[in-house]
């Protein structure tokens, strides 16, 4: 295993810059998931660090080596695709020994290595299976089987479980995190899912328009984003914008004074208020206070969504699902009260993302 730094890296394609300016670090051990939305740069450049697409220009380093100019073979680094790439004419214990057949490794340790491999993924009873007679959680685990084979320093995940159902990706999911901890492999991941990467991750690193936005724990960046662009992509949240108008005091742009914990700034200071929807509450109106317009109400199992539109503003609420009748159910197209604590909310800068608007 390995420590992972990319340092100023970029990737330019005439006068459109697909990755601008990138620096992380992944320690050895950890596994640290690139997230953000389509065309973010995220892929371009896991693609680098795998040396499938060259840089214009930065370092790409492993332990003490410089890999930037090397040949993918030359990295000592395995990657599971999104597409699995297995071949379809080989069978399961064939697919994982080829890499090391490619690296000159002779039989009798190919051999011993494929059926180490195939023991970590729990598939050594289909090693003599063709990938068409597996279903697509195992076509998965012979790709990860494939790339731990090689003893790899460092593991890149591109987009590992988005061919595979939710039941069957909350499974493999959990196989991938035990498996990368329980061997201590140094993991790059890339994802557009939030859900997988809040889950699987030590770390975050969200992307946007080929640059970092934000990296740092899960934890870190669902209770304290940079900006709207990341508290819109990691997890849901309500915006609304206006402006600070005193200590705890915040005033919408329709004009409504709104309960604020976020230290200001001094008034004037344009802003949003973001609150998590599970930090929302709503009840039947009060006749003070919040107000807004119950539109739709969604049963999710063990918690209720409540779809609001406050001031032309929509927000959403996730509550626990009520012991009793929710008193809410009678009340779409109504008013109701919304409440919050101060300490819920956060103040951040505007990323020009479309006021209201839910990840």
């Amino acid at each position: 295993m390995a420590r992972l730094a990319v340092q100023a890296l970029a990737k330019r394609y005439g006068a459109m810059s697909s990755v601008d300016d990138v620096n992380l670090t992944v320690e050895q051990g950890e596994l640290v998931a690139l997230l953000g939305p389509s065309g973010c740069g995220k892929t371009t450049t896991l693609r680098m660090i795998a040396g499938f697409v060259s840089p214009s220009s930065g370092r790409i380093s492993i332990g003490d080596n410089d890999v930037t100019e090397r040949a993918p073979h030359a990295r000592n680094i395995g990657m599971v695709f999104q597409s699995y790439a297995l071949f379809p004419h080989m069978s399961v214990a064939k697919n994982v020994s080829f890499g090391l057949e490619m690296r000159g490794i002779g039989r009798a340790e190919r051999d011993i290595r494929v059926t180490e491999a195939l023991r970590l993924v729990r598939l050594q009873h289909l090693a003599d299976r063709m990938p068409r007679q597996l279903s697509g959680g195992e076509q998965q685990r012979v790709a990860l089987a494939r790339a731990l084979v090689i003893r790899p320093a460092i593991l890149l995940l591109d987009e590992p479980l988005s061919n595979l159902d939710a039941k069957l990706r909350g499974e493999v999911r959990l196989e991938i995190r035990n498996l990368q901890q329980r061997l201590q492999l140094t993991t790059l991941m890339v994802t557009h899912d939030q859900e997988e990467a809040l889950t699987m991750a030590d770390r975050l690193v969200v992307m946007k328009d080929g640059r970092l936005q934000q990296i740092g724990t899960p934890k870190d960046l669902y209770e304290r984003p940079a900006d709207t662009f990341v508290a819109n992509f990691v997890g849901r949240c309500n915006l609304i914008a206006g402006e600070i108008v005193g200590r705890g005091q915040f005033k919408s742009a329709s004009g409504i004074m709104l309960p604020c914990g976020a230290a200001s700034t001094g008034p004037g200071n344009g802003s949003v208020l973001a609150i998590r929807p599970e930090k929302l509450e709503v009840e039947p109106n009060t006749g003070n206070g919040i107000t807004a317009r119950l539109i739709a109400i969604n049963y999710l199992g063990p918690h209720i969504e409540y779809h609001l539109d406050f001031q032309g503003t929509p927000l959403v609420a996730v509550r626990p699902l009520p012991s009793g009748r929710d008193p809410l159910n009678d009340l779409r197209g109504q008013l109701v009260s919304l409440r919050w604590e101060p300490a819920a909310t956060q103040l951040l800068a505007n990323s020009n993302k479309p006021e209201g608007e839910l990840a």
